[in-house]
């Protein structure tokens, strides 16, 4: 899989990728949150990353497909589910990232495997995706006990035409990011991904519910996000390794 580098504030690793995705109907919803606060949150390894003076959370919901190791075509039954995500951004060796909150999936066994293999909090979770012609809409209540209790029902669709993130930008700094990082049993872990430059789009949203920050005092249906929709991203993950801390 082939892309232009140029979007990137560096290039992409120089060894193979092990795994394909396509991100479908996803839709960015950003909320403002005070530094001191995410702070308390994060794993003290990581540096929180802000934008002139402004942390975020963000909750993004999408589907899956397509997803397949590398030389493996993809597999009926387990290569399309959806996602929902609940993240923050931090930044390592002057490599921005993302570190998950949570992760929510409705494949149990991409569950199992993320969690072993990419040290990632993981959940099941009880999910439907569904188009009417006007809105995605999108159900997703965790059932996974090793996690809390979480709930996201919202409606959303994308309200204008296209476009990309200009470098040094609000919009640019919350999408183009081209890692994770996690941190299991005081050891960190960077794993890189690569995928063209994000196709946004102005979103509107109508949320039901939205208890994905709660267990960690977020209370995010009392708050307005900053919303942003995206048809289709492929992308490409490469192998997970530890990192030394500085």
């Amino acid at each position: 899989m082939e892309w232009n580098a140029d979007h990137r504030t560096w290039p992409p690793p120089d060894e193979p990728w092990i795994m394909y995705q396509q991100w479908n109907d996803l839709l960015f919803m950003h909320y403002e949150i005070p530094e001191e606060t995410l702070r308390a949150l994060v794993p003290g390894e990581l540096p929180i990353d802000s934008f002139q003076g402004r942390a975020f959370v963000s909750v993004t919901p999408f589907h899956m497909t397509g997803v397949r190791p590398r030389g493996i075509p993809p597999l009926p039954g387990v290569s399309a589910f959806p996602e929902l995500n609940f993240r923050t951004y931090v930044t390592l060796d002057d490599k921005p990232g993302i570190y998950f909150f949570s992760l929510d999936a409705g494949n149990p066994l991409a569950v199992e495997a993320a969690r072993k293999l990419w040290h990632l909090p993981y959940y099941n979770a009880d999910m439907q995706v569904n188009e009417d012609g006007v809105y995605y809409r999108y159900h997703s209540t965790r059932t996974d006990k090793r996690g809390a209790s979480a709930e996201l029902l919202l409606a959303y669709r994308p309200t204008g035409d296209v476009f990309t993130g200009e470098r040094g930008s609000l919009e640019y700094f919350l999408a183009e990011r081209y890692c994770l990082y996690t941190v299991d049993d005081l050891k960190v872990y960077r794993c890189e991904i690569h995928h063209g430059p994000w196709p946004l789009q102005p979103a509107e949203a109508q949320v039901e519910i939205n208890t994905m920050g709660a267990h960690l005092g977020i209370d995010l249906a009392s708050m307005t996000p900053f919303l942003h929709f995206a048809k289709v991203q492929p992308t490409v993950i490469y192998p997970i390794h530890k990192i030394t801390v500085r």
